[in-house]
């Protein structure tokens, strides 16, 4: 079987169904693109639990006069209890880094962050307490650090920033698998459109495959043309995905990251990668349709 004859029969093909085959190529491609939105959801997750669980750190705040813990009944830190402190910290090794934050400076950034409000206006040094900032080798080592000064005299609390960031990444969470679902739904409406579209095409061209059929084509030879016009529906929508995906790459790095300075996003590499997984997502999928409907619909 000549390779010009197969084309030529796949050309006829999609000009003859030119409106199914436009639905079935913009299917396609909505379909993969959302699948492809989510997995970009997924390593923009990744991306940044690497940036901010390597920026965590654990805050042992000291005693101070409106401190109400039971560690605190003797009033605020003493200068040999910081000392003992600040030392046994240094002293474990999970600690990377140990830094002090005074209240002036504690009240310094208070005044940072909350600039312009009024809690800014209404909230002295004096109340803020003083704090070590610790910096751990393994972010998931916080439980040596609360064991070891929590409830410890002059001590107040020791607060782990990861238990904040783990409720927003259950969030992101949530958000990135419920765009892996929608993508996975819109791919497999994608798979029916498909089959819809070859068991037309197959129905349109009885006569032809029937005339192949006696003269002593075979059966591959008969279902490829249907075969590879669902996959050439499927490479062209992915190749419209592709595009979308590099769009959208190209248009959070030139407006959203630079608004957004304080963290990461996925790489371009990233793109790569999720295109690669479409494209044998795009080829599976289109594949499996096109061998099951022409098997039940196309009788040879």
């Amino acid at each position: 079987m000549r390779a010009s004859f197969v084309f030529s029969e796949v050309r006829i093909g999609l000009r003859r169904n030119l409106t199914m085959t436009f639905a079935v190529v913009i299917t396609v491609a909505i379909s993969l693109t959302l699948l492809g939105v989510g997995f970009l959801a997924n390593s923009q997750v990744r991306v940044m639990k690497d940036y901010w669980y390597d920026k965590i750190e654990v805050s042992v705040f000291l005693c101070g006069t409106l401190s109400e813990s039971s560690s605190c009944s003797g009033g605020a830190v003493t200068d040999a209890q910081r000392a003992s402190i600040q030392k046994d910290l240094q002293a474990l090794p999970v600690v990377q880094n140990v830094f002090y934050e005074s209240q002036a400076t504690a009240y310094q950034h208070f005044q940072e962050q909350f600039k312009g409000s009024a809690l800014a206006q209404n909230v002295t040094a004096g109340q803020l307490p003083e704090s070590f900032r610790v910096k751990l080798k393994d972010p998931t080592q916080y439980p040596v650090i609360q064991s070891a000064f929590s409830g410890r005299p002059g001590v107040d609390t020791v607060q782990d920033q990861r238990t904040i960031l783990d409720k927003f990444f259950k969030l992101l969470g949530v958000l990135r698998d419920g765009a892996l679902l929608i993508g996975i739904a819109s791919v497999l409406t994608a798979a029916l459109l498909i089959s819809n579209t070859l068991r037309l095409a197959a129905f349109n061209r009885r006569r032809e495959t029937g005339v192949m059929k006696l003269v002593g084509a075979s059966s591959f030879s008969i279902q490829l043309p249907f075969l590879l016009e669902g996959l050439m529906s499927a490479v062209i929508g992915w190749v419209i995905s592709t595009g979308f995906l590099a769009g959208f790459k190209a248009l959070v790095d030139s407006r959203v990251a630079p608004l957004l300075t304080f963290t990461r996003f996925f790489l371009w590499s990233d793109v790569w990668v999720a295109s690669a997984l479409l494209l044998g997502v795009g080829l599976l999928v289109s594949a499996l349709a096109s061998i099951w409907t022409l098997r039940r619909y196309l009788k040879v």
